[in-house]
């Protein structure tokens, strides 16, 4: 399952993380940030363990959207020992975004 994170709990949550973590900037005005949001479910399952998916508003928590230079939405970052390793603006296959946790998980 998914985890919401906010300004005040993204270090916490991210940056202190053992495992990698895939952040979704999103928002709620944002179609394709709806239409992801079963995927990225279904992966934070699929990747329990190994690695965690979770969400950040950006209308919510500007302070981390902007840390990040997150100007669009959707916008995937994956957190590794608390850097960006990968991040693409906007909806990704599945099959992609399951590269991305991979090549975070191998590195």
């Amino acid at each position: 399952m998914t985890t919401e994170v906010t300004d005040d709990t993204f270090a916490a949550e991210v940056l202190k993380s053992d495992v990698p973590v895939l952040v979704d900037f999103w928002a709620e005005w944002c179609p394709p940030c709806h239409r992801i949001a079963p995927m990225l479910e279904e992966l934070s399952a699929e990747y329990a363990g190994r690695a965690r998916i979770v969400k950040l508003n950006a209308d919510d928590n500007p302070r981390t959207a902007r840390a990040y230079g997150v100007l669009a939405m959707p916008t995937l970052a994956v957190f590794r020992g608390g850097e960006v390793v990968s991040q693409h603006v906007g909806a990704r296959p599945k099959a992609k975004l399951r590269e991305q946790l991979e090549a975070a998980i191998s590195a």
